[in-house]
Parts: C-alpha cells; sequence; structure tokens
C-alpha cells in the first residue's frame, strides 16, 4: 500500500493551478473507523493536494467520522485504489466536478440582473444594497464598515422602522468564499423582510422594535475570486509574509482561543488563523462595528455551508457556555421550525462537540463580547452537492432558513437584556 501512496504522491501537486477546469476532480465520503485509517488520510494529504470539504482540515479527522474530500482527477483513480485497499468505507459524492459546477446554474430565471432565486456575483450584489436601500428608504438603509484587503466596500444593511433606543441583531453571509448559497440567504432575508413588512405580524413587529444589521459578503474578494479563477476558494485574498500561499480563514481569525484547536498556523492551510487575531481588514472591520454597537446588539447570527447544522458556543474549547440549556433549546425549537415546511433535519449543539473544535470563529468571539445569543447556521444540504448547491435549491433552502431566524429573532426580542 505504501508504494501505491509514494506514486500518488509523486505527481505534481500544482497542476492544477495553471488550468483550473475541474473536469474529473472528484469528491469522495469516508468513514474511517480506527486511528490507523485515520492515519492513512493524513498520509495522503501529506503527499498530495486534498481539499477537505468537512471536516475543514485533515488534523481533525477522527474515527468513525463522516469525511469529505476533493481530489484531482489525475490523482482520483490512484485515490479509490488506495480506499479499497484500505478497506475503508468510502463512497464518491461526486463523480465530475465540473459536471456539478455547471449544474449548479439550473435556475430557470435567466436575467442579467439581480435574482433572488439565482447566485448574483459581487457587483451584482452591491449594485442590489443601494437599490434595494433606495427603493425602501423607510425600512432599509446602506453603510459602509470597511475595504477589504482589494478595497473593495464592505456595505452593511440596517433594517427596521426608525425609533429610539432600539436593539438590534447581527447578521453575516459570505465568511468562507466558496459557500454561496450563504450570501443568498441574506440577500432573501432582506428581500422577505421588506416585502412581508406591515402584511405578517410577527415580521412587522420585528422590524417595528428591532434592527437587523445584514452583512451580505464578509470575505467579498475571496467571493470574487471564486467567480472569476477558483470556485473551491475558501479564504480570504491578502498576502502572507514569508509565504507564497494566499489568503487567511476570516472565521479562524477572531480572538476566541485564537490559533488553538482546529486552526492552523500554516499560511497555505485552508484553516490558516492569520498572523494575529483581525489581522484581516475584513475581520477587523466587522469586530469593529459589533464593539461599536455592543450596548445594542443582542444577538449574533453567521450563516455558512453545508451540513444541516445550527450551532451555538463553544467552538475552541469543550466547555459549555453558562446559559447552554437556554441556547440549546432555542436551537431545538428553531430547527423544528425550519423542518416544518420541507423536512429538512437540522442537527444542533455547542460547535466543538457538535462537530470539531475550531478555534477563532466569529460567534464565540461575538458571545464573549456579551452577546448571549450567538449562532452559526450550516445550511443546505449534507454532502450530496456540498459547496455547489444547484440554483433550484436557493428559495427551499432560504425559505425554511429564513423561518429559523424569525423564531431566533422573535425570542432575542421577547428575552431582551
Amino acid at each position: 500500500m505504501w508504494a501505491l501512496l509514494v506514486l500518488i504522491g509523486a505527481a505534481s501537486v500544482s497542476a492544477h493551478l495553471q488550468d483550473l477546469s475541474f473536469d474529473g476532480q472528484k469528491v469522495f465520503r469516508v468513514i474511517p473507523q480506527n486511528d490507523e485509517q485515520v492515519e492513512i488520510l493524513n498520509f495522503l494529504a501529506s503527499i498530495m493536494e486534498v481539499d477537505f470539504w468537512q471536516p475543514d482540515s485533515v488534523t481533525l479527522v477522527r474515527p468513525k467520522m463522516q469525511v469529505d474530500f476533493r481530489v484531482e482527477a489525475e490523482k482520483s483513480f490512484k485515490v479509490e485504489d488506495l480506499l479499497k485497499e484500505s478497506g475503508m468505507e468510502y463512497q464518491v459524492l461526486i463523480d465530475n466536478l465540473q459536471a456539478a459546477l455547471d449544474a449548479q446554474f439550473d435556475s430557470q430565471a435567466r436575467t442579467a440582473s439581480h435574482s433572488y432565486v439565482k447566485y448574483n456575483n459581487w457587483n451584482t450584489i452591491a449594485a442590489w444594497t443601494a437599490d434595494i436601500a433606495a427603493q425602501n428608504p423607510d425600512l432599509v438603509s446602506r453603510s459602509e464598515i470597511g475595504k477589504t484587503y482589494e478595497g473593495r466596500p464592505m456595505y452593511l444593511l440596517k433594517l427596521g422602522k426608525s425609533g429610539a433606543n432600539k436593539k438590534a441583531i447581527f447578521m453575516d453571509c459570505g465568511f468562507h468564499a466558496r459557500e454561496w448559497i450563504s450570501p443568498a440567504f441574506c440577500q432573501w432575508f432582506v428581500k422577505e423582510a421588506v416585502e412581508t413588512y406591515g402584511k405578517d405580524t410577527v415580521m412587522t413587529t420585528l422590524l417595528d422594535k428591532l434592527d437587523f444589521y445584514v452583512l451580505p459578503v464578509v470575505n467579498i474578494d475571496g467571493y470574487v475570486y471564486t467567480w472569476t479563477n477558483d470556485r473551491m476558494w475558501r479564504k480570504t485574498r491578502s498576502k502572507n509574509a514569508g509565504s507564497t500561499c494566499i489568503g487567511t480563514d476570516p472565521n479562524r481569525n477572531f480572538d476566541a482561543g485564537w490559533c488553538t484547536l482546529g486552526a492552523s498556523d500554516y499560511p497555505c492551510s485552508s484553516t490558516y488563523c492569520g498572523s494575529a487575531p483581525e489581522s484581516e481588514k475584513e475581520t477587523k472591520a466587522l469586530a469593529d462595528f459589533i464593539r461599536e454597537h455592543l450596548s445594542t446588539i443582542k444577538a449574533y447570527l453567521t450563516i455558512h455551508s453545508y451540513s444541516q447544522l445550527l450551532l451555538f458556543p463553544y467552538s475552541y474549547t469543550y466547555n459549555l457556555p453558562s446559559n447552554y440549556q437556554e441556547l440549546n433549546s432555542i436551537a431545538r425549537a428553531a430547527s423544528k421550525e425550519l423542518a416544518s415546511l420541507y423536512n429538512t433535519e437540522y442537527t444542533y449543539g455547542p460547535g466543538a462537540k457538535t462537530i470539531y473544535p475550531a478555534a477563532g470563529g466569529s460567534d464565540d468571539w461575538a458571545y464573549d463580547q456579551g452577546i448571549k445569543y450567538s449562532f452559526t447556521f450550516e445550511l443546505r444540504d449534507t454532502g450530496r452537492y456540498g459547496f455547489l448547491l444547484p440554483e433550484s435549491q436557493i428559495k427551499p433552502t432560504c425559505e425554511e432558513t429564513f423561518l429559523a431566524v424569525k423564531y431566533i429573532a422573535n425570542y432575542v426580542l421577547e428575552h431582551l437584556y
């Protein structure tokens, strides 16, 4: 078997950087049964480029855990041989990644302009933020909270009727560039809020009594890069001193157990924690805004994909938050609301115990700032499409998620502190 592994490693690891067609690339799902099989995955990752989808890094792989990873076309047959030889349970989730990429764009709404049932590129989203504010001046306003590494403005939308001493909920999308369903949800949420105000009693009350801060895309540079260069890009696009590898994982870049469990100090890693907490302009802008509005922000919601999870602190430690029972019951009820529409099943619980430890996350950081209602959503699906969820699933995904968010917001309104 080791001879086979060495053979796999000998082929060039940088081949796909020149030619970013994903033709023939495969996504495997394996369930290592013991430490020896985990070790095989570790070795595999050490000799060739393996893109871990779930968990984020090979260092987090444990026996009996479901592991999804992507490999280059020319390696896929050798990897399959290796998995067979090792006796590891596996399946091919995506047989040809390029075909899955092309199949994402299955929406019937073929319009050049903004659409809530299509994936929109950054320029389209940026224009939309201006339009939605201009069309709904009594409900929506737009501000700029900072600039990205590459100089793009970070637009924040504020939703709510103007009023004195209003408390707020902060929600962001698009931390990880390739998780396209995430920004799609932030746009959908704004649309729903605006369209149902005055019609839906719960939403009307929420907007009358609370403000919602919505950051449609956190990692804008990375998101742009997924449209222009590499659909599978995850991190920011900042340069790293002393390394040719680009980018930091923005969701490992917060001062919450920074760079300890489940984060890497290696700049080439997909979970690289950055040179220091808030080293990224994007995370610093977000953190600065929240710090400036700490007296009013009472809940923090961050939207990721995929896995169908509703998580709350902590992820950087196995310790439970002080209001664990309350957070767990909110997550249970919100998951039930979400499932009421299409029976989509979510798993919920504290991050480290529910999936795996991950330090430096925005949800843990917000919680430690005193925002006691802090949640991370991992939207559809559970791996059939992974990061390449087809456009035909945007509407159902957003509809069900909206119910859960509305539930949490209403709970927060009734339990202001």
